[in-house]
């Protein structure tokens, strides 16, 4: 495992390294309001070790590892969220011009959390025009360990990701590693599918598989991940 971590996110977009064929690389950015958990999973991901404190800072990590007999690097910006929404609007396009795929998370114990994150949904629909591929988004509901407190449904949750045409996950970074690893990987796989040699127009039928895939990945072994 490699974990650096820097204060000022290079501008770079990943790609596979011509020298070395067997390694990929993936830039992860993680948006969301602030308390909802953002840092505790990139760190639940990194380390397997979950940390519930954390201050106010922005950083990248980068994480490899080998999948499938593939080495695979994850460049993750834990960003912090501004309250200023031009600020916002220009992060949103810095990020667009370094990220492969997004992670937005919120907080099943507060609405205000996930209306963020249907703004940046938002923000990152209307700025895909100046990116050659829009890169793939999944959605994030996080803190399933407190449902007793819970003000965002599943369903509200899965409704928003259908209609973002995005991915989704219900998980609790403070109970279990496995939901993490299904959520960043289930981004990898929708990252490597916009990197593939596009054999023809996908349309709608290539929109739901791609979808499903992520809906319906391990569904019986990721309780912690949806109902």
């Amino acid at each position: 495992m490699v974990v650096r971590a820097s204060q000022r996110p290079a501008l770079q977009r990943s790609k596979t390294m011509d020298g070395n064929p067997q390694k990929f690389d993936a830039n992860i950015a993680l948006l969301g309001a602030e308390n909802v958990g953002k840092s505790a999973l990139t760190v639940r991901f990194l380390t397997r070790r979950f940390i519930g404190e954390y201050g106010d800072i922005e950083a990248i990590y980068s994480h490899c590892d080998m999948i499938d007999g593939r080495e695979i690097c994850f460049n993750i910006w834990d960003s912090v969220c501004p309250q200023n929404e031009g600020i916002a609007d220009r992060n949103i396009t810095k990020q667009l011009q370094w990220a492969d795929g997004f992670i937005l998370v919120y907080s099943i114990c507060d609405r205000a959390s996930f209306a963020v994150v249907e703004r940046q949904v938002r923000r990152i629909r209307q700025a895909k025009s100046k990116c050659a591929v829009a890169p793939p988004i999944i959605i994030v509901g996080n803190k399933r360990d407190l449902r007793h407190r819970r003000t965002v449904s599943s369903e509200e949750g899965r409704l928003l990701a259908l209609a973002a045409e995005c991915g989704f996950f219900e998980i609790s970074a403070a109970e279990n590693y496995h939901g993490v690893l299904l959520a960043f990987h289930g981004l990898l796989d929708l990252i490597r599918e916009t990197r593939a040699p596009k054999k023809g127009p996908a349309g709608i039928k290539g929109i739901v598989r791609s979808v499903s895939a992520v809906f319906g990945r391990r569904r019986n072994d990721a309780k912690d991940a949806q109902d």
